[in-house]
């Protein structure tokens, strides 16, 4: 296995956990956003505010992206065995 395989492998694995953890950290950076302005307009300061509406926002995300997420994981998967039987030869 050459170097450059290596490193494709090595891209391949980053934007597909990039990919992967995209949707649950985008609901919780705009439900954070959200949250912080709504302490901000309302003088509220409880640390643990942002915790149950950001669990609820990723949750929901997570289950509807399921599909998504899994059909990229098994194509990811299918690469890496694929890669692997290559190399033993």
């Amino acid at each position: 296995m050459t170097i450059p395989e290596v490193l494709e492998m090595a891209r391949a694995f980053l934007s597909a956990a990039f990919l992967i953890a995209l949707p649950a950290l985008a609901v919780s950076l705009i439900i954070g956003l959200v949250v912080s302005v709504f302490q901000t307009i309302t003088s509220i300061q409880e640390q643990t505010l942002s915790f149950v509406p950001r669990l609820i926002g990723v949750g929901l995300a997570m289950l509807f992206c399921l599909g998504w997420i899994l059909q990229l994981a098994v194509q990811f998967t299918m690469q890496m065995i694929v890669h692997s039987a290559e190399v033993v030869r």
